[in-house]
């Protein structure tokens, strides 16, 4: 977030942020959504209770002490989401825009305003929290997109140009162990070792994936082009400048090879990638607690998403059972 931003955040948002960066270990990424999250939220509130002249995004949040969001009501909450569902603009200060947001991103500041407040009571902030009751509004389930089998082989198959070791080497890794694109990014050599790799995952949590034969060959071909760069840079893989690729990088190379093998750029993505390996190791034998560990899911329900098989195996599975082909004798 930008320093002039917080700077403008009221003491008590700030500690929060601060709180959740160094003691709960969330990500910078994961701070500052909560930050923008609660900043609208906040100023929504003192909008709301204020004569119809300001701009909402020009309302000043810096006065918000205990005793404002002691006073905020679950009736105050549920006309901001009702703001969010149905005026929000859904890109701002564009003439394209939509208006309002999807469930899932009103979710996401439910889940901001919760943890907020719970801090606040935790650290005696606040005597009583008027947010324990707060819902979540209902999301339609999704079944994550993802490659089939033959279109992951086309995507290797489709690797070419001077970094191709390198190039194939990433892909290898998303579609074999499931990583994002931040661990990914984040990794280094002495991380790799013969049998395992070591990732550092969402709040620095580190976990253990062993590598396949297909992600040893990959990488053993990426090293070996690798240490004719003659660099001292730690970072495994590395951009065209001989230094660490920047996660956009990396999204920028799946999205070109995605194109290169015929596939729609605009539907498939490396996190789509990491949907792909997920699927393919629970359809082919991977129980699903396994897979939790492999992903680093800290919730087995996240992982539960994955639990969907495509329909043409799921045929295949009911055509399996002996008894499908007994039949109900004639009287």
């Amino acid at each position: 977030m930008k320093r002039e931003d917080l700077a403008l955040a009221p003491a008590v948002l700030r500690d929060y942020l601060s709180y959740h960066e160094t003691i709960a270990g969330h990500s910078e990424k994961t701070v500052d959504e909560y930050f923008l999250d609660l900043r609208m939220f906040l100023r929504f509130i003192i909008h709301n209770r204020l004569p119809a002249s300001t701009p909402m995004e020009d309302v000043s949040i810096l006065e918000v002490d205990k005793a404002f969001l002691q006073s905020v009501t679950l009736n105050e909450v549920y006309d901001f989401m009702r703001y969010l569902s149905r005026e929000r603009p859904t890109r701002q200060n564009s003439p394209h825009t939509g208006y309002g947001l999807a469930a899932s991103s009103r979710t996401r500041k439910i889940v901001a305003i919760r943890s907020f407040y719970k801090y606040l009571k935790k650290f005696h902030i606040i005597e009583e929290n008027p947010m324990s009751e707060l819902e979540s509004p209902k999301q339609m389930k999704k079944l994550p997109r993802y490659l089939t089998l033959q279109e992951s082989l086309a995507l290797l198959d489709a690797v070419e140009g001077r970094h191709a070791e390198r190039d194939y080497a990433i892909l290898t890794l998303f579609l074999n162990c499931g990583l994002r694109r931040s661990e990914l990014a984040e990794l280094n050599l002495t991380d790799i070792g013969e049998e395992k790799m070591r990732v550092f995952g969402k709040g620095g949590k580190e976990r253990e994936l062993y590598l396949n034969d297909a992600c040893r060959e990959a990488l053993g071909a990426w090293r070996t082009a690798r240490d004719k760069l003659n660099t001292e840079e730690k970072a495994l893989f590395l951009s065209g400048q001989g230094k660490r690729m920047h996660p956009n990088t990396i999204h920028a190379l799946v999205k070109k090879t995605i194109l290169r093998a015929g596939l729609d750029p605009a539907r498939y993505s490396t996190h789509k990638l990491r949907h792909t390996a997920a699927t393919l190791m629970l359809s082919h034998g991977v129980d699903v607690r396994t897979l939790q560990e492999v992903l680093g899911h800290e919730h087995l329900n996240t992982t539960q998403i994955y639990t969907h098989i495509d329909n043409t195996e799921l045929r295949m599975a009911a055509k399996a059972n002996p008894l499908s082909r007994v039949r109900k004798k004639s009287q």
